[in-house]
Order: C-alpha cells, then structure tokens, then sequence
C-alpha cells in the first residue's frame, strides 16, 4: 500500500517543479497556443500560452512509477506497464499533432486520417497485448468478457474486444480532448477519476481472487489490482501538480499531448481493471460534453438549427455569459457527482455478490 503514496507524492512534486521549468522553455522556443477565430471572444487573450503541457505530467507519471518500484523494491506488473504504454503512445500521438499546429503553423495540425492511424496503431497494439502474458492463475491484463463493476456473462471473443477496446481509448482520448477548452477544466476533472480508480485498485486488492484469503470467497477476478492504483495514484499526483500552473489564469496547456494521453490513460485503467461500462459514470462530464458535440452535429445535419449556441458545452455556457472559472467550478461539481455515483454503484456491485 506504501505504493500508491509514494506514486502519488513524487507525481505532484516532479509536476510542481518540472512544470515552470517546460514553461520557460517552451515560451523561449515560441510554442504557444493557436487559438480558433470562431471561439469566445474571451479567449483571443490566450494566444501565445505555452502547449504541449501534457509532455510535464506523462514524464513525471512514468518517473514516479519507476522510482516507486525502485524506492519501495517492488516489481512492474504488466498492467500497469501496458496501461503507461497506451498514456504514453497516446500522447506521443497528440505531441505530433501539436508540434504540427505550432511549428509547421497548420492549424489543424495532424490530416485526420494520421491522427487517426497513430491512435489505431497504438489502441491495437495495446488490446491484442492485453490479451496476453496470463499470469500463474491464467489471468491475461484484460478479459474478452464484458465488465461493468466485474466481468459479466457476455463473452466478446478476441476480435471483437480489440474492436471494444479500440472503441472505449477513441472515445475517451477524444472525450477529454474535448473536455479540455477551459483552464483546468480537463485536469481537475482527470484527478477526480483518477482518484477513483486508486480507490478500486486498492478495494479490489483488499477483496482480490489472489489472494488465498479470499479465493474462495467472493472475490475480484483482476490480474493486477494493487498496480493499476499505483498507476492511478501516479498519474493523480502528476495531474494534481500540473493542475497548479493550468488552473485560470492558466500558464500552460496540455494540449493534444495531454487531453489524447489522459482519455488512453482512463481507458487502460477501465479495461484492466474490469469496470470498462462503469467508466462511462466515472467520467460522466467527458460523456456530457462528447454528447454535446455529437448532438449539435447531428441536429445541424439534419435540421440546419443548432442546439447550443456553440458545442462543446462549456462554451455554450459561456457565450451565456457565465465567466470561464464558474464554468470550470461548475462543471468540476457535477464531475464530482459522477464519481461519486459510480463509486457508488461500484461499491453496490461488491454487496451485490458478498
């Protein structure tokens, strides 16, 4: 257990000293942020801000892992190294896509069909090796079954989960990535999840199948529990201390390197960790705004009217008038308010099969 606060400590130390150290030195290269013309009006001062943050809290959460392995003379899982290797693969992703925007001066940055290539390549890889290296008990990283709180019934069969799994790293990388237009919006929230599944990482070691104390009993069928809320742990601290110079007035963004990274990050944790539909709760505000975006699409489509003055959502709300920090606090609540339900219902899932 001594894991999951040292992760956790020297995530937030290295972001809190690491991240004005990638300000100067971005701000020297002239790495600042494109800023759309079609946004809030409110939003032309942040031009010039220094992006690609995401590169001080992906280091820092691999540091932190590393050095808690070594600190407290632990061993590597292979779920927590392949859910660091789909943050990591994800974000080197979203790097090249922000390199582009700012030094080639394309807006866009990545055409869309090498985005989306880049994310494939790494979502497979990661599905397809999740499904390998069973432990002495013949548990693989991830299971071809259906999870909500627990695996359940429905069996997907190899194929069709990397198709799933493919599906839920898409949606989440592109849902934070959405999420992220506001100071800390992203972040904060990313640290509320993140919290969550260092609660079910160690709640789910406590009640493990592993463990010869409980096997017997009803336990959870996860190859490595205690890990993966290492990794939580890491990547909370790490997003905590980020969160310190990318709250309003932000000095940094993370950028697609950090939005792309953190939504492959949620996805890593809800597949290995067995809660794949639970995550659609615990990152409820990530849903909300994706749905936001799909719905106004969808009516302009088809209607020709828009639904919200501008998708995503938080800008709606701001074009309303609402200031950028009580959209940020406002949607933090109602992020706080998912995670609490889907712990909730998480820990409702365990008195259900006690």
């Amino acid at each position: 257990m001594n894991q999951i606060l040292v992760a956790g400590v020297i995530g937030l130390f290295l972001t809190l000293i690491g991240t004005p150290l990638l300000i100067k030195f971005l701000a020297r290269k002239g790495y600042g942020q494109f800023i759309r013309d079609d946004g809030p009006r409110g939003h032309a001062g942040k031009k010039g801000t220094p992006t690609m943050g995401g590169i001080a809290f992906i280091l820092a959460t691999l540091v932190a892992y590393a050095l808690t392995k070594v600190i407290t003379s632990s061993n590597p899982t292979t779920s927590g190294l392949l859910v660091l290797f789909l943050t990591a693969g994800m974000g080197l992703v979203g790097f090249l896509d922000d390199y582009i925007k700012i030094v080639k001066q394309r807006s866009l940055g990545l055409r869309a069909k090498a985005k989306m290539a880049g994310q494939l390549i790494v979502g497979i890889a990661f599905a397809v090796l999740a499904l390998q290296f069973a432990d002495v008990r013949g548990q693989t990283p991830a299971s071809t079954r259906l999870s909500f709180t627990q695996d359940f019934g429905w069996t997907l069969g190899p194929v069709i989960f990397v198709v799933w799994a493919l599906f839920m790293i898409l949606a989440m990388s592109n849902g934070v990535n959405l999420t992220d237009g506001l100071d800390g919006l992203a972040t904060g929230a990313s640290v509320m999840v993140f919290g969550a599944y260092v609660f079910i990482g160690t709640w789910q070691h406590g009640q493990w199948c592993g463990n010869p104390l409980t096997s017997g009993a009803a336990c959870y069928e996860v190859r490595d529990p205690l890990d993966l809320a290492v990794v939580a742990s890491a990547l909370m601290g790490s997003c905590f201390g980020f969160l310190w110079w990318n709250t309003s007035p932000a000095k940094i963004f993370m950028g697609d390197t950090g939005s792309l990274a953190l939504g492959g990050a949620l996805a890593g944790l809800a597949i290995c960790s067995r809660t794949e539909l639970l995550i659609a709760l615990l990152g409820g505000l990530f849903v909300l705004i994706t749905m936001s975006v799909v719905i106004q699409v969808g009516s302009f489509r088809m209607t020709g009217k828009r639904v919200f003055r501008m998708a995503p959502l938080q800008h709606h709300f701001e074009l309303k008038g609402w200031s950028e920090v009580l959209v940020v606090v406002r949607f933090w609540i109602i992020q706080g308010l998912c995670v609490a339900v889907g712990l909730g219902i998480f820990y409702a899932g365990w008195l259900a099969i006690k």
